[in-house]
């Protein structure tokens, strides 16, 4: 019998009602002795793709224990509640099975045992279908942190039967990268869904295409080393290529957010008919038309 004395929390909830506080206290009333972190709850509402990436890009960094992942629009209806365990079960990502939970299983080596979240002694009595989180998961976190056996959750599920996640795929396009912005942080850093090192070769500028504008992005290693309204690419945090500026929002100076298109190509000898913004596609992964 394992216990875990960490929850992590992601949701899409955000703090203006009560939903984030009610389920803690649903997980507390099981497991007092548990400590809570709250990832985040600002995910967009809705937003599952932009949710499994942010468990995903967290997840090698997450303390072992139980992650309480939910963003969940197909609440109560024939979409399955489940619990994996990873890390030879260390670790145990409950939420929908929706694709949320995909991205993070993957980058942590993989699902274990799956259990489907039905056992109805570790659920609470709801009168609705639309609060799972505080009717099934949070209740099967608080469980296991109190000590359940993982199997007395639910019975098994085929791993290969979970619903994957769905990340958009960059190519090679006429000498350049069709690529799309994964994510856009609260100071306008875009994250694309390209591998640093696919325009290495490339030199120290690129054309970032957006709209059929062009604009070069100069690559540098920290956002100290760009000038006032110039416009950069460097490795972020998670070792994944980003536009950038200095304490400035590249999203604005492009006008674009978290799944626009961008299309990157290399500045060659033609440097002055690169000098207005333009468009980048980015995603996870490449593939070569």
């Amino acid at each position: 019998m394992s216990s875990y004395d960490t929850v992590t929390l992601l949701t899409d909830f955000g703090t203006e009602d009560e939903f984030v506080g009610v389920i803690k206290s649903v997980i507390w009333s099981v497991a007092p002795h548990v400590r809570i972190v709250d990832l985040c709850h600002e995910v967009a509402p809705f937003d599952v793709r932009g949710g499994g990436l942010m468990l995903a890009r967290s997840a090698q960094y997450l303390c072992p224990g139980v992650v309480l992942a939910v963003v969940d629009p197909g609440v109560g209806t024939a979409r399955r509640a489940i619990a994996v365990e990873v890390g030879g079960g260390q670790s145990v990502l409950i939420g929908p099975d929706n694709g949320l939970l995909a991205p993070a299983v993957a980058m942590v080596g993989g699902a274990g045992r799956v259990v489907e979240l039905t056992n109805p002694e570790v659920q609470l009595s709801a009168p609705s279908g639309t609060f799972a989180g505080r009717d099934v998961f949070a209740p099967a976190a608080g469980h296991l942190c109190a000590g359940l056996s993982f199997e007395l959750l639910g019975p098994a599920v085929d791993a290969v039967s979970l619903l994957p996640g769905l990340m958009p795929i960059s190519r090679d396009e006429d000498g350049g990268i069709e690529s799309e912005v994964l994510w856009a942080d609260r100071y306008g850093n875009l994250q694309l869904n390209v591998d640093p090192d696919e325009v290495q070769a490339w030199g120290d500028q690129v054309v970032v295409v957006v709209g059929g504008r062009r604009r070069v992005a100069r690559r540098i290693r920290t956002f100290g080393e760009l000038r006032t309204g110039e416009l950069g690419m460097l490795v972020d945090s998670y070792g994944l290529a980003a536009l950038v500026a200095n304490r400035s929002s590249a999203g604005a100076e492009l006008a674009i957010a978290a799944g626009d298109q961008v299309r990157l190509e290399p500045l060659g000898d033609d440097a002055g008919a690169a000098d207005t913004v333009g468009e980048v596609i980015v995603s996870f992964g490449r593939r070569s038309s």
